[in-house]
Order: C-alpha cells, then structure tokens, then sequence
C-alpha cells in the first residue's frame, strides 16, 4: 500500500497491510542544535534517517489573514524583544532560545477593532492562490500522498483565540457572542469558497483544522457553547468536503480532550489530536467511548528525556494500545531540548517496531 491508501484506509477503520508510521511534529529549534552537537548530521536526519510514511503535502493555497502583518521588532530590551507577528499580536519573547512568548496585544478587542481586522479574510483575495496554482493543482492531482489543507492558526474557537487572546476570546462566548458567530461566519465563508476552488480543480484528501481548546481541566467551554460556535461550521465544511472526497477531517487540540473527541466526532472529524499524556488523556477508554474515530498522538513525548527503560516502558505501553481500536501513535507534541540524539533514535527504532514497519 502506498502511504496515502494506508493512512486513509487505517483512519476509516478497513484493513491495512500495518499501521501507519508517520509522525505529526518534529524537534523544537534548540533540540535541533543540541543533536547536532550530539552527532546528527543535517537538519532532515531526524527524518530521514527512519523512512517515516509520508503524512501529507499542502496545497500552497493561504487560508490565513491576506494580507499578513508585516513582521515588524518594536523594542529591543537587551535580553528580550518586542514585536509584532504576522498575525498581529503584540508579543514580548527572549532572544535566541525557543520558549513560549509573552501576549502583549491582540489585533481584535471588540466590534471595532473586528471590522478593521476583518477585510484580511476576503476569499477572493487575488494573493490566496499560488501564481503557479494551475501547474500545482494538476501535481496535486497526481500526487501519491495525503493532500491536505490545514486552518493553523485557526479554527473556529482557535480562531477567535488567535485573533483576541484566550481569555478575551472566553467572555466573548459569553456576553458578545454576536461577536464570535460573526468572526466564525466569515471564517467558514473564506475556508468554504477555497476548499470549493480546490475540490473543483485539483484533489484534497484531508481538512486539518487547529483549535488548542483545552488544558488539563478539559475543555475551556462547555458542550453547549461547542453546539453554538463550533459545530454547525465544522459540519457544513465537512460535509463539503465528503460530498467531494475528501476522507479525512482531523482536528489538532492540546490539552485534556475525552469530552473534546465525541463532540468532535459528532460535527464530523474523524481524527482528532494529538492525546498529551501529560494532561491525562486515557486513550483506552476514550477508543471505547469514541469507536466512530481514529485517535492520533499520544506517546508520552517526556518518556524520551529519560532512560531506556522508561522509554521501553513506553512502547510497550502504547503497543498494548494498538489492538483496541483506531489508534496511530506518534509522539503528542513537538520534541523538546532534554531529549538526547542517542535517546530520540532508540524511541523511534522501538516504535517503528510495534507499528510493523521493516523497511
């Protein structure tokens, strides 16, 4: 089978040669420094080196803000900058290491400042579409792998999240949520009008959407502003896509999320992610709750930083994982800096081994 035929077949529950071996995140910026250091030889080794399944290539196509804010450094405070990305968030971050960055500033904070901000999400937008799209979309066509489009940084809570900050984005559901239904309608307009051009011209096999909506607590609104802000746009664009095609709907989500993934499955994803360990996701029973949907992610990233072990007991945690239902383990979230070259590669030997990959 072709990486492509396996991951959709495996994702849909029909019968594959083996499990899919792919991987959704790599390392951070200083673990790549520090493998380098450690013996890796180029950037690419960390994948190379393994002849992972290919997950996917995108379309090239901007689902964004366009134009985007212009990257622009605000201050220099010595050992910290300030700055505006291009999604026009007013950040503060330290200089030459990977860490999370301080909010300082998001570019919606009320009707206003949305009505300013909205003309950067007009579907027609010439810039949307590569110049060499027609070439593009024949390649696509074409293409042995997973073609998808993904909505990072947005989704339709992630969206308004990204555009006025977690907390903001919170009372908004609550006491504006004229507000959020008019950011997610014209967000759903823009990604609907694009995802059709596609499906009219080229081919699309999955919908990948990002929403970051949960902490170890759970979910940060409850199932019934879920039904409100989310639900309705997820299934008029998953049923576009189906009625095309398009076999994979996934949603990408850090944080507790076993009330997350039967909502989810109800508005129409059918591989959510990426199950962090660290917040307490249970997969055995959340395969058993959720049978319609194939869990993706889940292997305990940290396990990694420490001995062999423990990353032993890793893998064998996870292969016991495997025979319950629709499962594709890869590690849930991207690599951190404590993970040795010598440790990463034993991980990845180990779990090539459980997914049956002998090549």
């Amino acid at each position: 089978m072709t990486s492509r035929e396996r991951i959709i077949a495996y994702i849909e529950g029909r019968k594959t040669d083996r499990v899919p071996f792919i991987v959704q995140w790599g390392p951070w910026g200083d673990t790549i420094r520090r493998w380098k250091e450690e013996g890796m030889k180029n950037d690419g080794d960390w994948h190379s080196l393994f002849n992972f399944d290919q997950r996917a290539i995108g379309t090239g196509v901007n689902f964004s803000i366009c134009p985007a804010f212009k990257f622009e450094i605000l201050e220099d405070e010595g050992e910290t900058i300030v700055f505006r990305d291009e999604q026009g968030v007013l950040k503060r971050d330290r200089k030459g290491v990977t860490t999370m960055p301080q909010f300082l500033e998001y570019p919606v904070r009320d009707w206003k400042t949305w009505e300013e901000h909205k003309w950067r999400f007009d579907p027609d937008t010439p810039e949307r579409f590569p110049a060499d799209w027609d070439q593009r979309a024949k390649q696509l066509k074409e293409s042995e792998a997973i073609v998808s489009v993904g909505m990072y940084p947005y989704g339709f809570y992630g969206g308004v999240r990204t555009m006025m900050g977690a907390e903001a984005s919170l009372i908004a559901c609550a006491l504006e949520p004229e507000l959020v239904d008019d950011i997610d309608k014209t967000l759903c307009n823009l990604w609907y009008k694009l995802l059709s051009r596609i499906l009219e011209e080229s081919r699309l096999d999955e919908i990948a959407m990002w929403e970051d909506m949960a902490g170890k607590q759970g979910s940060l609104i409850s199932p019934k502003m879920f039904r409100r802000f989310l639900t309705p746009y997820y299934q008029k664009l998953s049923k576009l896509g189906r009625d095309h095609g398009v076999r994979i709907v996934s949603v990408d989500s850090d944080g507790l999320i076993d009330e997350l993934t039967g909502l989810f499955a109800e508005a129409g994803v059918n591989a959510p992610l990426p199950y962090e360990i660290q917040a307490g996701n249970d997969l055995a029973k959340i395969m058993k709750e959720n049978p319609g949907v194939c869990l993706m992610g889940g292997m305990d990233k940290r396990a990694m930083a420490k001995d062999k072990a423990a990353m032993d007991a890793e893998i064998e945690r996870v292969k016991a994982l495997l025979p319950l239902g629709r499962y594709i383990p890869f590690p849930d979230h991207l690599i951190p800096s404590d993970v040795s070259w010598e440790n990463y590669q034993y991980f990845v030997w180990r779990w090539k081994e459980i997914v049956g990959k002998k090549d």
